[in-house]
């Protein structure tokens, strides 16, 4: 876990979600998702096919504005856990520590959207036991991929989080268009 990047990433974060939980409730922004599409695609020509190990420069400072983007845009239009990872390869986080820091900063980003979608009115049971089922099995998920990291050598970690990114990003722009 990298705490520096939490601290830079989760109060702006935290920010962000409450700002976009009232924008949730007066507009429609699904245009977004096709953009976040074409830049999750685009990490496989940036990481040129997974045999790059950074394709630009990322300071922790970087991850305030981050936090507050990322959670407006993962607030409008959904999860938005992907567009991350390459500002995290890029700082030199790798597999535990990366996984770890996007855990703690999403688990944060995610109680400041519940509070925020509460407030606003948007949350209604369903929702609610989607949220937790979706909670709970996320932790699970952490677990088992824990001791798959361990065995995984850093290089087959990086080329699986692009194809991640890019599969994600290609779903994102198919949602859109069909």
């Amino acid at each position: 876990m990298n705490w520096k990047v939490f601290w830079y990433y989760v109060p702006a974060a935290l920010l962000g979600a409450w700002v976009a939980g009232w924008f949730f409730t007066r507009m429609q922004a699904s245009w977004l998702q096709i953009l976040v599409g074409i830049f999750l695609v685009s990490t496989v020509f940036q990481y040129r096919f997974g045999k790059k190990d950074r394709s630009f420069p990322v300071e922790l400072w970087y991850f305030i504005p981050l936090g507050f983007i990322v959670s407006i845009l993962g607030t409008i239009i959904g999860a938005l856990g992907p567009i991350l990872n390459p500002f995290y390869l890029n700082l030199g986080l790798d597999k535990e520590e990366l996984i770890a820091t996007k855990t703690v900063n999403s688990f944060f980003l995610g109680i400041s959207q519940i509070g925020s979608y509460a407030f606003f009115g948007l949350l209604y049971r369903e929702l609610w036991i989607y949220g937790i089922a979706l909670g709970l099995g996320a932790v699970v998920g952490n677990i088992i991929g824990k001791r798959f990291l361990a065995k995984m050598k850093s290089s087959t970690f990086r080329k699986l989080l692009i194809v991640l990114m890019v599969l994600s990003g290609i779903l994102l722009i198919i949602k859109q268009l069909y």
